[in-house]
């Protein structure tokens, strides 16, 4: 079911000058050879599709739906629901970072050319909706995540800075011991809690984050997909409530961690983008940043206080995001002896977790050993 549908020279110029919420710092450098990356067992080159015969089946595979999603989540809902009856692209090559993706002109023609685009909405999607009012998207069905569920906003709790308190970085304080942290400037040893309630408050967009907010997301997909491919709407709703039950599984082994858990709080060295994920499960947590903050490095007063943190309430572990450079977790596990681990949201995986074939499930399955580790 793949359209092909032509580019006018303006969409490719607008790519230039679009932005994410995040910094430029790591702004997509990959061309159209990055979804090659991101190609899975459910969009075979028409080269190795073949019939029972062995001859090549090229109308058949481009007879498929095409789906095309911004980020690892959806993407991997995607391809567990589709199977073989869809393509499946992540426009975010892997090992990236998700918050500052700039599309390139071959993903805007990759997004033009699709049946189904999915997008997860929010700050870090805002180019999102200047590509797509820039073409034609009456044959094509969209969805957006945080449609699919109850959107929350997101949160700065006790100690945690947002992007305009950022003063110092981590890397000044390296190798010095907790004194210094407290010492170094009084200016930044206020109360982080008091931010600026001015500010308009920013909607979390890590919905994904919660296996019982998937549930509801792969049932739009699942609506969806029967939508465009009538013929195949049988095998979808069958692979979308297998899944569902899957999701079902892994929900009743995290809420059985945190039933028999000895404490019920984290201490994230990195941004948290767990937001829905402690709702749905009374975590408390104290973290450097919100989920989707522009910084990557905080300040000596925050560091400070998750030392603080850390040894007050005997943490045993200091969790960091993936693909983040664990600086601010190693600094404040060298001050308090705690281990540092992953707490993966599933935004992207590395290119060796995509080569392996990681999923959601997989990934989430390791933050259920983790978070036993950590509350225990």
């Amino acid at each position: 079911m793949r359209k092909i549908v032509p580019i006018i020279m303006s969409i490719c110029f607008l790519a230039a000058s679009l932005s994410s919420c995040a910094s430029n710092s790591t702004a997509n450098e990959q061309s159209s050879a990055s979804q090659e990356q991101v190609a899975t067992d459910n969009e075979e080159t028409t080269d190795n599709e073949e019939t029972t015969d062995g001859e090549v089946t090229m109308e058949d595979e481009a007879s498929k739906v095409s789906i095309v999603t911004t980020i690892f989540a959806p993407y991997d809902f995607a391809r567990e629901i589709a199977g073989e009856a869809a393509t499946v692209t992540m426009l975010l090559p892997p090992g990236s970072e998700s918050h500052s993706y700039e599309p390139s002109p071959q993903d805007i023609i990759t997004i033009q050319n699709c049946d189904l685009f999915i997008y997860v909405g929010g700050d870090s999607d805002a180019w999102v909706n200047q590509v797509l009012d820039s073409m034609d998207t009456s044959d094509m069905k969209i969805i957006t995540l945080m449609d699919c569920v109850d959107v929350v906003e997101e949160e700065i709790v006790e100690g945690m800075e947002s992007d305009h308190r950022h003063e110092h970085s981590n890397d000044e304080y390296q190798g010095h011991d907790e004194e210094d942290y407290h010492e170094h400037n009084d200016e930044d040893d206020h109360n982080h809690d008091d931010h600026d309630h001015d500010e308009e408050a920013e909607l979390d967009e890590h919905v994904w984050t919660s296996p019982r907010n998937v549930k509801l997301i792969v049932q739009r997909m699942s609506d969806m997909l029967c939508d465009i491919d009538a013929d195949n709407a049988t095998n979808y709703q069958a692979r979308a409530t297998a899944y569902q039950e899957q999701l079902d599984e892994l929900d009743a082994k995290f809420q059985a961690v945190f039933d028999t858990a000895t404490r019920n709080t984290v201490v994230f060295g990195d941004r948290f983008p767990f937001r829905y994920f402690a709702d749905a499960y009374d975590l408390e947590y104290f973290a450097a940043f919100p989920g989707c903050s522009t910084e990557t490095e905080a300040s000596a007063a925050t560091i400070a206080f998750l030392i603080d943190k850390v040894k007050e309430e005997g943490i045993p572990v200091i969790f960091h995001a993936e693909l983040s450079n664990q600086k601010m977790a190693s600094t404040i596990s060298e001050e308090t002896g705690a281990k540092v681990l992953e707490l993966h949201a599933c935004h992207n995986v590395s290119k060796d977790e995509m080569e392996n074939n990681a999923t959601y499930i997989d990934i989430m399955n390791k933050n259920v050993e983790n978070l036993k580790e950590a509350l225990n």
